[in-house]
């Protein structure tokens, strides 16, 4: 039996040509790239050479560009960072990733006013909504770009020009968008935004924080004089020249992934439809007037005659039958509770429970898309007995 890997909006796989370029840091090149002798000297000379790539892509100065361990740490240093030594508040929204809420609890906890916006049923904030929320001690307004449960995409630029109007700056998550969408920071109107390698088949263990020249941003991690000071700690130069290459690739080859990407979730939808009929609902928001990442398809199963569906279940059941998924945010899901993203846009608990998020890859294949479907609709035919009691 074949394992179909589903799950890429968790992690991605490595790919082939960004390990043959991390791998001379990772041998012979090993140098600490804050020593001045000849190791050393090659190790910074990756470093900023992947930094100044990484920043052609973005739009950027290199200067804006701060390195740290992923996009969880990337965020925390955002929201801490353009608020710390303030009373200024953030308004953010209920459906953003776990490292944006958690760091807005602490915030909020610290004495930092909080805003949290509920979307709309269709998963996003709305400009106009954000305008009324505004106030005197706004001082960071942070929205990811694609929901990484759900995929809908917020209205970047629309949202940035609010902030901008009353003076107030915009962070911005692109996790989910990296190498997919073309992400000119200018373009965007963002003044922080977070990327993570492994989402675009780099790395784990490294991420982007960029900062806009000019905002007064304090350092979350200290001890080292690295990153201008705004990051201390030894670079992790291997993954650092692993994410630059990841990111050219994925610059360079975007419109056929993206195009790849679309034309297999439409084979997903259509096959999830035909195969399971009326038995779930799609949490992704399939409506003509909503932007979605191309990459993301969300389901859930909501109870039958009362009796709900058990979603751990189904995801160990998928798994056994070769099926790799999740029930949303790879950060959360070993934490046996309903998605705060279906939870926030309404979902009851007992579907929200029951959720899939299947996210495509570049190097998935029509046939798997068919088989997995098929997988799902034989386990469920199986559960769906055992559910109402009937010998199997």
């Amino acid at each position: 039996m074949n394992r179909i890997y589903l799950d890429h909006a968790a992690t991605t796989p490595l790919d082939p040509r960004v390990f043959e370029a991390m791998l001379p840091f990772l041998k012979e090149q090993f140098g600490n790239a804050s020593s001045v002798h000849a190791l050393g000297r090659k190790a910074r000379f990756a470093v900023e050479e992947s930094r100044e790539r990484i920043a052609a892509h973005l739009g950027a100065e290199p200067g804006e560009i701060i390195f740290t361990s992923g996009g969880t740490e990337a965020d925390n240093a955002a929201l801490r960072g353009m608020l710390h030594g303030t009373r200024r508040g953030l308004i953010t929204s209920a459906t953003e990733h776990e490292a944006i809420l958690r760091t807005a609890e602490a915030l909020e906890a610290g004495g930092h006013p909080v805003i949290m916006l509920t979307p709309q049923a269709h998963g996003a904030v709305t400009p106009e909504q954000l305008a009324e929320a505004l106030t005197e001690q706004t001082g960071l307004v942070s929205l990811m770009h694609a929901n990484n449960e759900i995929g809908t995409l917020t209205p970047v630029r629309a949202v940035a020009e609010i902030c901008h109007a009353q003076g107030i700056p915009l962070h911005c998550d692109a996790v989910q968008t990296a190498g997919l969408f073309p992400l000119n920071v200018d373009d965007l109107g963002v003044d922080l935004m977070t990327i993570s390698g492994h989402k675009f088949y780099g790395p784990k263990g490294v991420g982007v924080l960029y900062v806009r020249g000019g905002l007064d941003f304090q350092p979350l991690v200290v001890g080292g004089a690295q990153e201008r000071r705004r990051r201390g700690g030894t670079e992790n130069v291997a993954a650092v020249v692993g994410m630059a290459k990841a990111f050219d690739l994925a610059t360079a080859e975007a419109g056929a992934r993206s195009a790849h990407l679309t034309t297999l979730r439409d084979r997903l939808r259509a096959a999830l439809c035909q195969a399971l009929g009326e038995a779930f609902v799609f949490n992704t928001p399939f409506e003509a007037d909503v932007e979605v990442a191309p990459h993301v398809v969300n389901i859930a199963f909501p109870p039958q005659d009362g009796q709900p569906l058990d979603g751990e279940m189904l995801l160990l059941n998928l798994d056994v039958e070769g099926v790799m998924a999740s029930a949303g945010s790879a950060c959360t899901s070993g934490a046996l509770e309903p998605s705060h993203v279906l939870l926030a846009l309404g979902r009851d608990r007992d579907t929200a429970s029951a959720s899939v998020r299947f996210s495509l890859g570049k190097d998935n294949t029509a046939e798997e898309i068919d088989q997995a479907v098929e997988r799902l609709a034989t386990i469920l035919q199986r559960m769906n007995r055992q559910r109402h009691g009937a010998t199997v």
